[in-house]
């Protein structure tokens, strides 16, 4: 049967989207619900598809877009021109011209309606044309056409480019809908877009047609209302100095207002109470929140346009994904953000940290009743890792010693969570310390911690030894038995996470505790004898740390390569994807193939966002390491050699502990020079407890490819790697042939629509510290955009890595192949140890995330490179090439 060429709204379901399009597919369903819709219909995407396929110029042209990357955006621009003139040559059919023109009475909106826009994950909000006021047949017909060419305008093929939508699988159709002749119309969000507020009604209004308000010609009215009470929280007045008002003969004119009229706001309060209600209505009926446009006639009649889905909001992070929203509101506090991990988690990943933040969970005394769900305090929002952190807002305890942690780990967060403080809803409701002082009292007993602790000040080698013995009980209860089936394998994965992994963390953590805690001791002892960021320079070169072996192995590495002048060459002009493939097939110079195999030996478990179990190791794809020794062998300064580097930095080290101790005197000054010797000896120990988990994760990720491997040979997945795309459940249901018990999807489908959402996940710049579950991001509702300082173009942070540098910025968004030059200040949202290889040549460090102890800027400080984290918006303020100033002392960044 034929597809229709129109239909009216009436006969328009959601299921329509292939046909109609995702605007006239909303207005179909709104419709449907007896919402106030104008009455229209639509001229299907079979009449686009039937004209432009007679024409046949666009294959060319779809042949070139798939071979035009993204970001050239002259390039889209030049072959949406040439598509936009093959659709408007293109002659109409004249059943279909009959069937457009057909009906056509009073002043009507013509406007597109594309297969791939007003969509859940990507609303495509003015990518094609809209024609007001259209009168009379041929006018509608002229109109329609134009909508048609509109699907190629530059700003919706770059837009479709940028979100990864396929150009072939993208139609048009044409919405003609009764034109409301408005007295006032505007937009309405039924959450507030900046604060991510869900429920918060968010209206913009102006006289005239809402033109004025959608193509931002007119500063409008605006007002806040709780759409639960009808509350007006907020109103603020717009200048109204245009208005977009119909013409007699059809079309529309804008008119200047010379004088805003002096009887208040647009709209009355019972209007903006109605509009708001109406929002709600759309939203119950969606279940998600709305973008809609409205108007309001010459009688007072309030008309709904146009509703999409908000898609910038991030998500309101759940426990499970079928919860209901919580009674009371929740905070929550990104792990991911603080680990330095901003891409989305595999599922596979996400099920590591549930049974991980079970066995925690358990520890402290808190009853988990399925492991695999995790502890109760665990939520996943967005494909990232969250922690509910209420009950510590609202316990003593917790409000003394959480921030003050993140003071050192993630200062920006301290702050929201130091505000979130003050608010009534979070009051205090523990208020001993009792019950926290006997669960911390148990678990240090249990893990002999203050024993630990004292043995390591008194003995530091005995404190390695310890970390080498638990190293070593690890590996060992790693492995699995060679004969070993999928579903024992995918066993051991379980009892591994579960139970093995998380007990690294307090049997050597107190030895580097014990480190920390005497450059606490040596602070105060010194007090202001000490300068600004004196002490920090004790940092420097510190040995022990695992990471920092790393980084000067890989250097190590690179000075061997540079002495063969045929394999430097080789990594310097061919691309890490295509060496990395050479490296597999064992093609490579001896000097780099034996020099890779010998540090993967050792590194090959680490990675860049290493805390996802579903991210490829080194091991696997070794093109960022290849990458990165690249960027070595471009180092020719001596002076600037990590290892010299490093190097020079333990001895400042040492000298400032010299210097320190003398200044202090006597008994004191014998103490400072204990204390910051023992943080040199016991310090660099932090970084091995998550570098041995990462071991681990490897290890099990080693296993699940096994068993993806037997579901692929079984054809359940297409390869080993789609296992991670999968929960523990799924993954044993795959293997025993067991039907899902609660109707999820055959593996296969699952595996295709998570990997469409993680990819755009990816896409997904903004990601909050904190949220609130009821949307709200504390840090948009206290600071909306300001940076302090940013009047004077200095930029401000925590310091965390003493010096000052001028250099060119550098800004890498993703360290996969990224190129700094020596001496180059990297910019970055964060960083986990797959980025630290780039801070060798870096001549500074400027980090959105973290504070004075997070991972960046320690591993700043041993290499002796100034740095400042923690800097807000930093990537977008800071661009590729621009020259700046970081000073790491007093904690800014000044842009030229």
């Amino acid at each position: 049967m034929n597809a229709p060429l129109v239909l009216g709204f009436h006969e328009i379901g959601a299921d329509a989207l292939p046909l109609v399009g995702g605007k006239a597919a909303n207005l179909g369903v709104l419709t449907a619900a007896g919402l106030p819709v104008p009455p229209g219909r639509c001229v299907t995407t079979e009449a686009y598809r039937r004209v432009t396929e007679r024409s046949g110029g666009l294959e060319a042209v779809l042949d070139a877009l798939e071979a035009t990357p993204a970001t050239d955006t002259r390039g889209l621009g030049e072959l949406a021109a040439t598509a936009r003139k093959v659709v408007l040559d293109a002659p109409v059919p004249d059943d279909i011209a009959e069937a457009v023109r057909h009906g056509v009475s009073g002043p009507v909106a013509v406007r597109s309606s594309a297969t791939a826009e007003d969509l859940p994950h990507a609303s495509f909000a003015g990518q094609q044309d809209t024609y007001l006021n259209v009168i009379g047949p041929d006018a509608v017909l002229e109109a329609v056409r134009k909508c048609w060419a509109s699907l190629w305008t530059d700003r919706a093929v770059a837009y479709r480019a940028a979100n990864g939508v396929d150009h072939r699988t993208v139609r048009l159709a044409v919405v003609i809908q009764e034109m409301v002749q408005a007295e006032v119309a505007g937009v309405m969000f039924t959450a507030n877009p900046v604060t991510g507020r869900r429920r918060e009604a968010v209206i913009d209004a102006a006289p005239g047609l809402g033109e004025a308000v959608v193509s931002g010609a007119v500063n409008p009215d605006r007002f806040v209302v709780d759409i639960a009470t009808g509350r007006i929280t907020e109103r603020r007045p717009g200048d109204r100095r245009l208005a977009v008002r119909s013409l007699r003969e059809g079309g529309v004119e804008r008119v200047e207002i010379p004088q805003a009229p002096a009887d208040g706001a647009c709209l009355t309060d019972e209007q903006i109470r109605a509009l708001a209600e109406l929002g709600g209505r759309v939203e119950d009926h969606y279940g998600a929140p709305q973008d809609t446009e409205w108007a309001i006639d010459g009688d007072g009649v309030l008309w709904l346009t146009q509703s999409r889905p908000i898609t910038t909001l991030f998500p309101i992070p759940r426990h499970l994904p079928a919860d209901p929203p919580p009674a009371e509101t929740r905070i929550y506090f990104s792990f991911s953000v603080a680990q330095g991990v901003y891409q989305p988690v595999t599922p596979m990943g996400q099920e590591v940290f549930r049974l991980i933040s079970a066995a925690a969970a358990e520890l402290y005394g808190i009853t988990v009743p399925d492991r695999r769900e995790g502890a109760p305090v665990l939520a996943v929002g967005g494909q990232r890792i969250f922690f509910d952190v209420t009950g510590v807002i609202r316990s003593r305890v917790g409000r003394a010693l959480v921030p003050r942690l993140l003071d050192m780990m993630e200062a920006r967060s301290a702050v929201i969570l130091r505000e979130l403080a003050r608010d009534p809803r979070f009051g205090l409701t523990r208020r001993s310390v009792r019950p926290a002082l006997r669960r911390a009292v148990r678990i240090a007993a249990r893990y002999r911690m203050p024993a630990r602790a004292a043995r390591a000040l008194l003995n530091p080698e005995s404190a390695h030894r310890n970390a080498a013995r638990v190293e070593s009980v690890l590996r060992a209860r790693l492995a699995s038995p060679k004969d070993a089936t999928a579903l024992e394998r995918l066993d051991l994965v379980e009892r591994t996470i579960a139970a093995k992994v998380f007990p690294v963390v307090p049997t050597i953590m107190p030895s580097a505790l014990a480190g920390l805690a005497m450059f606490a001791l040596a602070s105060r002892l010194l007090g202001d004898r000490a300068r600004p960021g004196e002490l920090l320079t004790v940092l420097r070169g510190l040995p022990h740390n695992v990471t920092t072996e790393m980084d000067l192995a890989l250097w190590n590495l690179a000075t061997r390569i540079r002495q063969d002048a045929e394999a430097a060459s080789l990594l310097l002009t061919t691309p890490a994807t295509d060496l990395a493939a050479r490296f597999h097939a064992g093609s490579l110079p001896a000097t780099v193939d034996g020099g890779l195999r010998e540090f993967l030996a050792t590194y090959g478990v680490r990675a860049v966002a290493e805390i996802d179990i579903g991210v490829p190791r080194w091991v696997e794809d070794p093109a960022h390491v290849i990458g990165v020794l690249a960027n070595y062998l471009r180092l020719d300064d001596p002076a600037l050699a990590p290892d010299t580097v490093f190097a020079r930095g333990a001895a400042e080290a040492a000298g400032t502990i010299r210097a320190l101790s003398a200044r202090a005197g006597g008994l004191r000054g014998r103490i400072v020079r204990f204390a910051l010797g023992r943080v040199r000896a016991l310090a660099g120990l932090r970084e091995l407890p998550k570098f041995l988990m990462v071991t681990a994760f490897a290890a099990m990720r080693a296993e699940l490819r096994a068993v993806g491997a037997e579901l692929t040979a079984r054809g359940v997945l297409d390869s080993p790697d789609d296992v991670f795309f999968l929960t523990l459940k799924e993954t044993r249901s795959a293997l025993t042939g067991a039907p899902a018990q609660d109707g999820t999807s055959a593996p296969r489908t699952l595996v295709a629509e998570r990997r469409e959402e993680a990819a755009r996940e990816r896409r997904r710049r903004h990601l909050p510290r904190v949220i609130l579950s009821d949307g709200t991001e504390p840090e948009a509702v206290a600071a909306p955009g300001a940076l302090p300082g940013a009047a004077d173009r200095a930029l401000t942070g925590t310091p965390a890595s003493a010096g000052t540098v001028t250099g060119v910025a550098r800004v890498v968004l993703d360290p996969a192949g990224a190129h700094l030059e020596p001496g180059e200040i990297l910019v970055c949202p964060s960083t986990d140890p797959g980025w630290t290889p780039l801070f060798l040549t870096a001549g500074g460090l400027v980090m959105e995330m973290g504070g004075a102890n997070s991972h960046g800027a320690v591993v700043a400080r041993e290499y002796g490179i100034p740095a400042v984290v923690g800097v807000a918006r930093a990537t977008e303020h800071v661009a590729t090439g621009q020259k700046i100033t970081v000073d790491g002392t007093s904690g800014t960044v000044v842009t030229s």
